[in-house]
C-alpha cells in the first residue's frame, strides 16, 4: 500500500516537471521568434550613433 502511494506521487511529480519543462521551451521559442521577427531596430540605430 505504501509503495503504491509513492509511485502515484512520483507519477504526479513527473507530469508536473514535464509540463514545466514544456512551458519553458515554448516561452524560449516565442522569445527567439520575436527577436528574429523584429530584429530590434531601435538597438541597431543606437549602436550606429555611438561609432
Amino acid at each position: 500500500m505504501y509503495w503504491q502511494n509513492v509511485m502515484y506521487s512520483l507519477e504526479i511529480m513527473g507530469k508536473g516537471m514535464l509540463s514545466i519543462f514544456v512551458v519553458i521551451l515554448i516561452l524560449t521559442g516565442i522569445v527567439v521568434l520575436l527577436t528574429k521577427i523584429t530584429n530590434l531596430p531601435s538597438l541597431k540605430k543606437h549602436d550606429d550613433s555611438e561609432e
